[in-house]
C-alpha cells in the first residue's frame, strides 16, 4: 500500500438526521480504517462532506418553511454534532453549497463537452401549471396504465406491481398538491457514458473487489446510455451556458465532485495551502478508497469514473470501493417519516460512543444485510465489552494496585506457557492487521475479544489469587501481571480503530502519557512498560446495559411507530377542485343544537340526531357511532349542520341535513360553538 491514503466517505445527504445505517453502511468502516492507517503511519487524509442539492431538499424546505439554504444549513449543523458524538475522526468535512463546489462542478462539465461527451435532447416531462414547476418521479401519483389503480406512483404501480415512466400515468397530479400535471418538452444535457463503456470494462476487470461490487458494475456497464445531467429547479448549481437558464445539475452530477472539491477546501482553509489537494488527487501513487453503501454502487464505481475519464485532468481513480450492504434496525429499514429509528441525541445521554461503534463493528453488514437490535446490544456491550475487554482489564489493573503497590513488575524468566501465550497474543495480532487492512471489522472485533479471552484464560490459569499467598511465588506473581499488562498493551494498541476512547484510556492507565492517535502500530507494541511511579488508580472501562434500560428504548421505539402510524392515517388530504363563490352560496351552513342522540339498530355506525335549526326541528342521521360511544354526550352541543342538503334515506330514516365534523372514523370532533344559538348561519 503507498504511503498517501485517501479515505472518502459517502456524502450524507442533508434532508434528515444522520442514523446507525449510515454508520453502518459508510461511516464507521471509513473511520476504523483512517485510524489504523494513522497508526501504521501513513500520510491519511479523511474527507466527507453534506450533499446538499436536488428536489427533495426544495419540497421539504417548503414544507418546512424554509429556504433551501436554512433547511441544509440545519441538518448541516445537527449531523456534524452527531459524527462528533459517534467520534468520526473526519480530516475535514465540507458542503456542496460551498461555493469552489460550484466552481468545480461546472469545470468537470464544460471539459465534458470540450471532449465531445455532452449532448442536448429535447424531452417530454410532467410539469405543474398550478405550480409552474417539472416533477421528479417520486412527486406524482395517478391511474395506472395497466391494471388502473388511481394511485400509482411516478415508478411503479403498489397494486399491480407494474414498472413505467411517469408521462404514463393517466391523468397525473402532483402528489403534494394534487394538481393536475401536463406533458411538456424541456432541453436537458445528457452525458454520454456510453463513450466510456469499453474504457470502464477493462479499468473494472482489473478491480478485486467484492464479488458484489464488481458483477454489479459489469452487469451495469453493459447496459450504460446516456443519462440527463440537468434539471429544471432554481436550487442547485446553474449550468454555464447562455442557452441553460433555469437549469442545475442533476445533484448525482455534482454531488461525487464534491470529494474534490471538499479536499480544496481542507487544503485552503485548514491545511492553508491552496495546492495541497493537488498531493492527494493527482498523485497516481495515492491509494485511494472510497467508502460507500450498496445503494450507491453505480454512481461511484461507473458515474464518477467515467465522468473523471472525461477530463483534462488527471484527477486519481478510485482503488479500493468497499460498498456495505443495508443495516437495519431490528429487523426492518431505519424510516424517520415510519417512525422506525433511534432518537441519537436521547441515546447519547444514556450509553457511549465505544457501545454502540463495537456493537455496530462487531455485525457489521459487509457481505449481508444485518441489523441493530436492542438485544443483541445489550448483549454486546454487557458479554462483549463489560465481560471479556473490561472484566480482563479490570482484574489485571486492581490486582497489581492491590497487590504491587501499584507499581510495574518485573517480567522475569519465561515458562513455556507464558512464551506461548505471548505467541498467541503476536499471532492474533498479525491477524487484525490483516482483518483491518482488507476492511473486516466483524474479524477485527471478534479477534479484539479473542485477545482478552486469551488474557482471561491466562489469568485464571496463573491463579494469581494463589500466588499472594506464597512469599516463594513472587517472581511469579509478578511475572504473571506482566504478562497481562503486555496483552493489556496489545489490546488497547489493536481496539483503539473501533472504541477509540476505550483504548485510549486503558493506554493512559498503563502508565503511558502519550495518546494512541500519535503513536505507531509498531513501535506502540514494542515499547516497554518503564513507567517509573504509580500507575494510575483503575478505572471502570464500560458501564452495564440494564434490563430495564433496553425495556424503555423497545418500548420507545414501538411507541414511536405507533404515534407515527396514527399520524400517517390523518395525513392532509389535497384541496378539492375549486368551486365558484356562487357555488358556495348555496350551502346553507347553520348552528343546530342536539336535543337527543340514539344509535340507529342495526347498524355499527349511525347515528339518529334530533336537532333544533332555529326555525324547526329536523332529524339528521351521521356516521359519528363509532367516535362518540356515549350517545348522551352529544346532548346539549351546538354543532355545525348544512341545513339544504337534499334529505336522503339511511336504514330506512330520513336525514333532513348533515352534520360537519373533523377527522375521520373513531377519532371525530364537533366543530362546536358556545355564544351562538340555534338557527345562526355561518358567514
Amino acid at each position: 500500500m503507498s504511503n498517501k491514503v485517501l479515505i472518502t466517505a459517502a456524502l450524507l445527504y442533508a434532508n434528515g438526521r444522520l442514523h446507525f445505517g449510515h454508520i453502518g453502511g459508510a461511516y464507521l468502516p471509513a473511520d476504523c480504517y483512517a485510524r489504523f492507517c494513522r497508526l501504521l503511519g501513513k500520510d491519511v487524509l479523511f474527507i466527507s462532506g453534506s450533499d446538499e442539492h436536488g428536489v427533495p431538499i426544495t419540497l421539504n424546505a417548503e414544507l418546512s418553511q424554509k429556504t433551501p439554504q436554512e433547511y441544509v444549513d440545519f441538518y448541516d449543523q445537527i449531523n456534524r454534532e452527531l459524527f462528533d458524538k459517534f467520534q468520526i475522526s473526519f480530516d475535514h468535512f465540507s458542503r456542496t453549497t460551498w461555493k469552489e463546489h460550484a466552481d468545480l462542478t461546472k469545470e468537470f462539465f464544460l471539459d465534458l463537452i470540450k471532449n465531445g461527451h455532452i449532448e442536448v435532447k429535447i424531452a417530454k416531462e410532467l410539469f405543474s401549471l398550478e405550480d409552474q414547476r417539472f416533477l421528479a418521479d417520486r412527486y406524482v401519483v395517478g391511474t395506472c396504465p395497466k391494471c388502473k389503480f388511481e394511485e400509482a406512483r411516478g415508478d411503479e404501480c403498489p397494486k399491480c406491481g407494474g414498472s413505467f415512466e411517469a408521462i404514463e400515468l393517466k391523468n397525473p397530479r402532483s402528489k403534494l398538491t394534487n394538481a393536475k400535471l401536463v406533458l411538456k418538452p424541456t432541453k436537458h444535457w445528457y452525458l454520454r457514458f456510453d463513450h466510456f463503456q469499453e474504457k470502464l470494462q477493462k479499468w473494472i476487470k482489473k478491480k478485486k473487489w467484492k464479488s458484489n461490487v464488481v458483477h454489479f458494475a459489469q452487469n451495469y456497464i453493459d447496459e450504460l446510455k446516456e443519462r440527463s445531467i440537468t434539471r429544471d429547479l432554481s436550487w442547485g448549481i446553474s449550468v454555464p451556458l447562455d442557452e441553460a437558464k433555469g437549469k442545475v445539475f442533476y445533484v448525482w452530477f455534482d454531488a461525487p465532485i464534491g470529494y474534490i472539491s471538499a479536499t480544496k477546501e481542507w487544503a485552503k482553509k485548514v491545511k492553508k495551502k491552496p495546492k495541497a489537494w493537488e498531493d492527494y488527487w493527482l498523485d497516481p501513487k495515492t491509494h485511494y478508497v472510497q467508502f460507500i453503501g450498496k445503494d450507491n454502487i453505480p454512481f461511484h464505481a461507473i458515474f464518477f469514473p467515467a465522468m473523471i475519464m472525461g477530463q483534462n485532468q488527471n484527477y486519481k481513480l478510485v482503488d479500493e470501493l468497499p460498498a456495505n450492504e443495508f443495516y437495519n434496525l431490528e429487523g426492518k429499514q431505519f424510516s424517520k417519516s415510519s417512525g422506525w429509528d433511534v432518537d441519537l441525541e436521547a441515546f447519547f445521554k444514556i450509553f457511549s460512543a465505544d457501545q454502540i461503534r463495537y456493537a455496530i463493528a462487531s455485525n457489521a453488514p459487509e457481505t449481508q444485510d444485518s441489523e441493530f437490535s436492542w438485544r443483541d446490544f445489550q448483549m454486546r456491550s454487557n458479554t462483549h465489552l463489560l465481560g471479556k475487554y473490561g472484566n480482563f482489564v479490570n482484574r489485571t489493573l486492581v490486582f497489581v494496585k492491590n497487590h504491587l503497590g501499584g507499581t510495574l513488575p518485573l517480567l522475569g524468566d519465561l515458562e513455556r506457557e507464558d512464551e506461548a501465550f505471548l505467541e498467541k497474543i503476536e499471532e492474533k495480532r498479525k491477524e487484525i492487521y490483516l482483518a483491518y487492512t482488507h476492511f473486516r471489522l466483524r474479524r477485527a472485533s471478534q479477534i479484539i475479544m479473542e485477545i482478552a479471552t486469551l488474557g482471561n484464560t491466562y489469568f485464571d490459569f496463573k491463579k494469581p489469587w494463589k500466588l499472594v499467598k506464597e512469599s516463594l511465588l513472587k517472581k511469579e506473581l509478578k511475572k504473571t501481571l506482566a504478562l497481562c499488562l503486555k496483552c493489556l498493551q496489545t489490546l488497547s494498541i489493536v481496539s483503539y480503530p473501533i472504541i477509540p476512547h476505550a483504548a485510549e484510556k486503558l493506554w493512559k492507565l498503563l502508565g503511558f502519557s502519550s495518546s494512541l492517535s500519535d503513536e505507531n502500530w509498531e513501535d506502540a507494541y514494542q515499547m516497554p512498560l518503564t513507567f517509573n511511579g504509580l500507575l494510575p488508580a483503575p478505572k471502570v472501562l464500560f458501564k452495564k446495559v440494564e434490563d430495564e434500560q433496553i425495556e424503555r428504548e423497545i418500548a420507545k421505539l414501538k411507541k414511536r411507530e405507533k404515534e407515527v402510524t396514527s399520524l400517517s392515517k390523518h395525513r392532509l388530504k389535497p384541496f378539492k377542485e375549486t368551486i365558484p363563490f356562487e357555488t358556495f352560496e348555496k350551502i346553507d351552513l347553520r348552528i343546530g343544537l342536539i336535543l337527543s342522540a340514539t344509535p340507529v339498530k342495526k347498524s355499527k355506525k349511525l347515528m339518529k340526531l334530533e336537532v333544533d335549526l332555529g326555525l324547526e326541528k329536523r332529524t339528521i342521521v351521521s356516521g359519528i357511532q363509532n367516535a362518540f360511544r356515549d350517545s348522551d354526550h352529544l346532548v346539549g352541543k351546538k354543532a355545525l349542520f348544512i341545513a339544504n342538503l337534499k334529505p336522503a334515506k339511511l336504514m330506512g330514516i330520513e336525514s333532513q341535513g348533515l352534520l360537519l365534523c373533523v377527522g375521520e372514523e373513531k377519532e371525530l370532533e364537533l366543530l362546536e360553538v358556545s355564544k351562538a344559538c340555534p338557527g345562526d348561519g355561518v358567514s
